[in-house]
């Protein structure tokens, strides 16, 4: 049976991560892909656990040599994924679940017409904006280019397979597990 590689996005706030960790904790034989980033790692983070840590050299090397199947720059660091380790990934039998933006979701596609991607949306952009601010972790600047992001992120999403709306976390993760059994089922 074919492996594939399902991508995951969707704007920030929507819950895309929440969804996914409970996808992924009653289905443990999916794997969650690694990226590559030129950032510092962070307390407890470890090499090729978390991220691949690259140095900015690295990385700008990797592009050069068309080693990424996806790449973009967030807030003066890299952040990409491997063509190698994807397709090392499938060849071994492993479905696999990247989790990216969806510009990052669209260069995927390009590249590999066959991966499936899923956007995560929120049950409106008012409820988005409300658990924005409800975290009370950034200042209006932020949250207004979050929610302006929102809206970009929004409109590609109509060029992904399936679009699950997260209004109940329990809904949206058996709705993410019968997306990704009907396409087994295809494969």
């Amino acid at each position: 049976m074919n492996k594939k590689l399902y991508v995951i996005s969707g704007s920030s706030g929507v819950g895309k991560g929440t969804v996914l960790k409970g996808f992924l904790e009653r289905n443990p034989h999916y794997m969650l892909s690694i990226s590559c980033t030129t950032r510092k790692p962070r307390p407890g983070e470890v090499d090729g656990v978390n991220y691949f840590f690259l140095t900015r050299e690295e990385f700008k090397d990797c592009i050069e040599n068309d080693k990424f199947l996806e790449w973009a720059e967030f807030a003066g660091n890299f952040y990409g994924t491997k063509k190698k380790y994807i397709n090392q990934c499938l060849e071994e039998g492993k479905d696999i679940i990247l989790e990216i933006d969806t510009q990052g979701a669209l260069q995927v596609k390009k590249r590999m017409p066959e991966a499936v991607l899923i956007f995560i949306c929120p049950p409106s952009y008012e409820t988005l904006e409300n658990r924005l601010r409800g975290r009370h972790t950034e200042d209006e600047a932020t949250i207004k280019k979050r929610l302006d992001q929102a809206k970009i992120e929004l409109e590609r999403a109509q060029s992904f397979d399936y679009r699950i709306v997260n209004d109940d976390l329990e809904t949206a993760i058996k709705s993410l597990e019968d997306v990704i059994n009907k396409e087994c089922n295809n494969a």
